[in-house]
């Protein structure tokens, strides 16, 4: 018999959703606040928003931390999807626990370590620290987790449909693109999302790997507040928690839809067998 949420579940859910969400109400709140002082509340104004846009270097943060999630979460999405279809596909060979380790390791690996780490290579290679830097050093980050999601759905993966088709005699490479891709679609797009999310808010990593004229949003901000929190700061907080939200529902969408097309399909071919 189902009794439902007991009284203890219904707060202690409630209480959870507020430490986790209050926070950043706050910030979307204060925003919009009249007055300079953020911890006063002096009436409703978007006239932060306006300040914003006319804050070039804001701007510029902005541009560069979209261009360098665009770029790294494209390139850890295919690195990622090809690592973990060697994982699930390749069978066991020589050195696969050594390359399995080394492609979950960054995601145990303290931040501050692999930004160091990242640091010295480019030293030693010469690099000039900038733009490229940091995307290298997202793409390194964000990739394991792109393979650790795709992998997921792969273990799960039915080959009975590629299987078919090479048995018709359709070429391995047409048979990815025509059968494997489009099922673990919906995988391949979370792992994009979460790449792009991660590299939006990434501080850490990108403080080690920067150079001139390539401040991402996160650094930009972290300076600001340590001289105090502005306004304009929570407008530009806003705007991005908006930006992943967005990104977010659309994403989520996306999944729902390739995977009603999928059981359709699924549907039709049993229909048609």
């Amino acid at each position: 018999m189902n009794k439902g949420p007991t009284y203890f579940n219904i707060v202690s859910v409630t209480l959870g959703f507020a430490f986790l969400y209050l926070p950043i109400i706050l910030l979307i709140v204060y925003s919009f606040n009249e007055g300079r002082n953020v911890a006063v509340w002096q009436g409703w104004s978007t006239k932060w928003y306006g300040a914003l846009l006319e804050d070039q270097a804001i701007l510029d943060a902005a541009w560069v931390t979209i261009r360098v999630g665009l770029i790294s979460a494209t390139a850890s999405t295919v690195l990622g999807t090809l690592a973990a279809i060697t994982l699930v596909r390749a069978g066991r060979f020589p050195g696969r626990s050594l390359f399995s380790g080394m492609v979950s390791a960054p995601l145990v690996l303290p931040e501050v370590i692999l930004g160091l780490s990242l640091l010295l290579l480019f030293v030693a290679f010469d690099f000039s620290r900038g733009f490229w830097t940091m995307t290298l050093a997202h793409i390194t980050f964000t990739m394991c987790y792109v393979a650790v999601v795709v992998q997921s759905k792969l273990v799960t993966f039915d080959r009975t449909l590629e299987e078919a088709a090479l048995d018709l005699g359709s070429p391995p490479v047409k048979t990815f693109f025509s059968i494997t891709l489009p099922l673990i679609l919906p995988a391949v797009i979370s792992g994009w999302v979460l790449a792009f999310t991660l590299s939006l808010d990434d501080l850490v990593i990108s403080s080690f790997t920067t150079g001139p004229g390539a401040t991402s949003l996160p650094i930009k901000i972290y300076s600001q507040v340590r001289l105090g929190v502005s306004p304009e700061i929570n407008a530009a907080c806003t705007i991005l928690i908006a930006i992943v939200t967005v990104g977010v529902i659309i994403a989520s969408l996306q999944m729902k839809r390739s995977e009603m097309e999928r059981q359709r399909a699924e549907r039709l071919a049993a229909a048609g067998g």
